[in-house]
């Protein structure tokens, strides 16, 4: 299959598929606070899931992909949400940028991501043939189902 990019499959067949490889091959470093920490100031509560890390190691790895040049800021406020104030309207507010930044250092670890001599992370080759990889494999599988 070649030419098959992640822009081919869906963003959450993508992600579900590259966070189950990410959490098989055991490589991605997962913190050990991962358990008790809130992903972002608006919420209340931790993630029920379990494997959450791995699933947003594999969403900003997808994220990062498809513009080229992200820093902590812009992700914190993609993951970002709406804060609950009562009876006040809601506003905006962003995701844990430790959490973030965390996730980005995983995923340099492993060669996915490096350090732009700008700003930000982008995408390493070997990061882009792995992730198209898993899109190609994703491809396979619905044309073989």
């Amino acid at each position: 299959m070649a030419g098959i990019t992640v822009k081919d499959v869906s963003a959450h067949s993508f992600v579900k598929a590259y966070a189950a490889y990410l959490k098989r091959t055991g490589k991605l470093e997962v913190p050990k606070w991962v358990d008790i920490v809130k992903t972002a100031t608006h919420k209340e509560l931790a993630p029920y899931d379990p494997d959450w890390f791995y699933v947003r190691a594999a969403s900003v790895a997808r994220h990062i992909y498809l513009r080229k040049q992200v820093g902590v800021g812009a992700l914190r406020k993609n993951y970002g949400g709406r804060k609950n104030r009562g009876n006040k309207p809601h506003h905006h507010s962003d995701a844990s940028g430790s959490v973030l930044r965390k996730v980005l250092q995983a995923l340099e670890k492993i060669k996915v991501l490096e350090k732009d001599e700008v700003k930000g992370r982008v995408i390493s080759q070997d990061g882009q043939k792995d992730l198209d990889r898993i899109a190609a494999q994703i491809v396979r599988a619905v044309e073989q189902a």
